[in-house]
């Protein structure tokens, strides 16, 4: 008996093309088990993630695994088991982690996240939660910008203190030679 060659349909084609390219342009693609939500919470966290420049996308693995076989994203098919859904981060990753998270603590859903890839790194669950806990890049750019401005202050501080100790002086003295020319 011989065996058929496999078929896929052309809105399968369509619906693998479209995952490789989300993965693609993504800079953070995560991979969740949504198991247990309700389609309230999932559009709820889809409105949420909108925010965070990042999207959810429910996907069969089948076709995730033919989107990613043979890329740099190959990595994520061992997590592709059960059922699946995606988070692509267009923006800053950073933030999408601090929205995803905050959103499953605060509505307490019960999402399993898998792992994620950053670029061409897998990353762990934990790794994902410590990205999530690191400051926005707002508050990093100010750190750094007040890091970079502490020594210049304290160096304006310096010189303006012996300028007004050196106008202290000099002031001291010529009240001393206005007082004696009197």
């Amino acid at each position: 008996m011989e065996k058929r060659p496999t078929v896929i349909r052309p809105e399968k084609v369509a619906a693998v093309k479209d995952l490789a390219d989300r993965i693609a342009r993504s800079q953070m693609a995560l991979i969740t088990d949504y198991r247990g939500l309700t389609v309230a919470q999932l559009a709820d966290l889809r409105r949420q993630l909108q925010g965070a420049n990042a999207e959810v996308r429910v996907a069969k693995n089948t076709l995730a695994r033919l989107a990613v076989k043979g890329t740099d994203q190959e990595a994520l098919t061992p997590a592709l088991e059960g059922p699946t859904a995606f988070v692509f981060a267009y923006g800053d990753p950073v933030q999408m982690a601090k929205t995803l998270s905050d959103t499953i603590r605060v509505q307490r859903l019960h999402m399993r996240i898998k792992n994620a890839l950053l670029g061409k790194q897998l990353l762990a669950p934990a790794e994902i939660t410590r990205l999530a806990e690191l400051p926005s890049k707002e508050v990093l750019q100010a750190t750094l910008v007040g890091t970079l401005n502490a020594p210049l202050a304290a160096m304006v501080g310096v010189l303006n203190g012996a300028l007004q100790q050196l106008v202290g002086t000099l002031e001291a003295r010529g009240e001393q030679l206005g007082g004696e020319a009197a």
